[in-house]
């Protein structure tokens, strides 16, 4: 536990996360410096210290001994890099909460099903009695935990968060998958894996990692975690601790263990939410829940708002919201996941990747592809030939458009393949309008 009283800590960026974090601070004594370069934030809503809105300035890092950073400000930022040239201490919110934090900690990361990973964990812990807390990049600040009786505390991690730890140790972490993202922030894929692939940097030999099997670069780092790796995966083949589908069941064997989790009224349809079941799963055996409690608790999920979520269904067309599809690879789960024929509504903040992989999945199931916001052009340019496709400026052009277009039989599904920014506050803030524009039809 580090102590905060008297020290002059910087707040950079002052967003959810951010926000929560000062408050902790303040609450425990430290004299607070808060920047954010936006000049609209409401200075009455924040805790008592020096704010500074607006163009960074390295000078306001005068006397400061810690920098809390929130995982959306860029790693160029003047603050950060002011901070460093200073040897200054960098962490985030994440960071800071695990030092106070004496429940265990299971940590989920992946570029898709994190969330979905994260709330079908917690519910299962909270089914096998443990009082549980669910949070971090899912919405809940991570330090929102401390000093709560928690058995556990589950929480999605961010490779923006993981970038600035330096002693977080999941009992449990789970990497689900990676490719292309936020590569507007990184170098590429192995710069993007990387910073994901911290999440196992402290384990120890009585901590696990739960592993892809299925995704090479995945589970090539079950070579060197240092913790026990439990892998899943669609194929039996292993090595190991190992979770796998069989027979509307999952079969595991961890080291001897060996039983079966119930499939039976798990509903959630695609090939990806049963590899999300598999490491919600692993997890929970890892946290030694009982067989029958998990699929219990699988059966009860339900899903969250904004993945292939069915919004309607109007003159025999199904619309589905996919909002939380902000990259490549989500967009080919949601159209595996969905009935032909599909027109795809996509398009948004382009975010740097590659629309290619998507070629395939427009050739085999989608008839039509209508690209709306800043990336629609970049879309149709790489996309062309792989199946019609007409570009409008707006979601609400991208909706009109899809209901003139759409005949009894089509699926509908706003899967975007990037950040939501050019139109909307977030992915809810999207999804949320698209479910209006549709309810409106």
């Amino acid at each position: 536990m580090m102590e905060l009283a008297g020290k002059r800590v910087m707040v950079v960026g002052l967003g959810v996360s951010g926000l929560e974090a000062a408050r902790f601070l303040a609450e425990r004594g430290a004299r607070l410096v808060l920047t954010d370069r936006s000049e609209t934030i409401d200075r009455a809503k924040l805790p008592a210290g020096a704010a500074h809105l607006g163009a960074e300035r390295a000078e306001w890092l005068e006397g400061v001994d810690l920098v809390v950073t929130s995982p959306g400000v860029p790693r160029d930022s003047v603050m950060l890099a002011g901070a460093a040239a200073r040897h200054v201490p960098i962490i985030g919110e994440l960071e800071l909460a695990s030092r106070f934090i004496t429940a265990p900690i299971a940590a989920i990361t992946g570029t898709n099903g994190k969330s979905t990973v994260t709330v079908m964990l917690g519910d299962i812990m909270k089914a096998a009695g443990r009082r549980t807390f669910v949070g971090g990049n899912l919405g809940t600040p991570l330090v929102d935990a401390v000093g709560g009786r928690f058995d556990i505390c589950v929480a999605e991690v961010s490779s923006f968060q993981l970038e600035t730890i330096v002693d977080f140790h999941p009992r449990v972490g789970a990497h689900l998958n990676l490719s292309d993202d936020h590569f507007d922030r990184y170098h590429g894929l192995e710069d993007y894996g990387v910073a994901k692939a911290r999440i196992f940097e402290n384990q120890g030999a009585g901590d696990f990692a739960i592993l892809n099997r299925d995704d090479p670069n995945v589970f090539k780092l079950a070579k060197t975690v240092r913790s026990r790796a439990i892998s899943f995966g669609f194929h039996q083949q292993h090595d190991g601790w190992a979770i796998w589908p069989a027979e509307k069941t999952l079969a595991f064997d961890f080291g001897g263990r060996k039983g079966t989790i119930g499939l039976a009224g798990f509903h959630l349809g695609g090939r990806h939410n049963l590899a999300n079941a598999m490491a919600a799963s692993a997890a929970a055996l890892a946290f030694d829940i009982e067989p029958a409690v998990i699929g219990h608790a699988l059966a009860a999920f339900k899903g969250l708002p904004h993945r292939i979520q069915l919004v309607r269904e109007k003159d025999g067309v199904r619309w589905i919201d996919d909002s939380k599809g902000t990259n490549v690879g989500a967009v080919v789960e949601a159209i595996d996941a969905v009935p032909a024929p599909i027109i795809l509504i996509a398009g948004g903040h382009d975010k740097g990747g590659d629309y290619a992989p998507l070629k395939k999945p427009l050739r085999e199931k989608v008839r039509l592809a209508i690209f709306n916001g800043e990336a629609r052009e970049a879309m149709r340019a790489e996309l062309s030939g792989a199946t019609e496709i007409f570009v409008v400026p707006t979601l609400k052009d991208a909706v009109e458009a899809s209901a003139r277009a759409a005949r009894r039989g089509d699926t509908v599904l706003m899967s975007p393949a990037c950040s939501s920014f050019d139109q909307f506050r977030d992915y809810a803030h999207r999804g949320k309008v698209f479910e209006e524009l549709v309810r409106a039809l």
